[in-house]
């Protein structure tokens, strides 16, 4: 399952939600590392349920899948990305995987500088995939907290968090191996002792009797001798 990751390779929120322009929302702007155009990733293998290109070049992506988030919940998730100059290369349907760069920071819209807005909604694409808000702005339904949504990892640079808490991706927990120590083939524990049937050779074999023709014959052993027949 997967853990729906940070979409920019640095974080530097320069809005947050519930303030400004984000007001009854839990949108957040992403600048990138500067003021120029910085590559956003998808956060998770999804496909594209929706463009508007009339407003701020719009992007809707769901998850194909169920996610992990860090909050605990698993559940599908929807990202809305907002402001790519140019979204001409996507079309609905269209499958973007986790990690893949599709979108870019730009100022298509209503936007002041390079940056990518970002809003997260928990469960699938639904309806028109947004509303207009209490406070007369566009939000995407089903609206939840970005920290509650997104994932970071030793890959994302922190420039600006914009004081939010963002859970971190333990390797360790990803880790595919088990606690527990496995014992290699062939390799016992030395406070073990391994049980083996050694297959004699002719060089250790010592002659006991001849048969002289076929029948039952009964032979008496002490406890611990053993018998080789050739």
């Amino acid at each position: 399952m997967e853990k729906p990751l940070y979409p920019s390779s640095y974080m530097r929120i320069t809005q947050g939600y519930m303030v400004g322009s984000h007001l009854d929302s839990y949108a957040i702007d992403e600048a990138g590392k500067d003021t120029g155009m910085d590559e956003i990733k998808a956060p998770f293998t999804g496909t594209i349920k929706k463009i508007y290109k009339t407003g701020a070049n719009e992007v809707w992506l769901e998850s194909i899948d169920k996610v992990e988030y860090p909050d605990g919940t698993v559940d599908y998730m929807t990202v809305l990305f907002c402001h790519d100059n140019n979204v001409d290369d996507l079309f609905i349907g269209k499958v973007i995987k986790q990690g893949e760069v599709f979108y870019q920071e730009g100022t298509k819209g209503n936007a002041s500088g390079n940056h990518c807005h970002i809003e997260c909604a928990k469960g699938k694409f639904s309806q028109t995939g947004w509303h207009k808000n209490t406070a007369g702005f566009w939000s995407i339904n089903n609206g939840k907290r970005p920290e509650e949504c997104l994932w970071i990892d030793d890959s994302i640079t922190i420039i600006n968090s914009g004081g939010y808490q963002f859970k971190k991706i333990d390797k360790k927990q990803t880790d595919t191996s088990t606690s527990q120590k496995e014992v290699p083939i062939n390799k016992i524990p030395s406070n073990e002792k391994e049980e083996t049937t050694e297959t004699p050779t002719k060089k250790n074999l010592k002659l006991i009797f001849t048969c002289n023709q076929d029948d039952t014959y009964a032979i008496k052993l002490k406890k611990g001798q053993k018998l080789y027949l050739e």
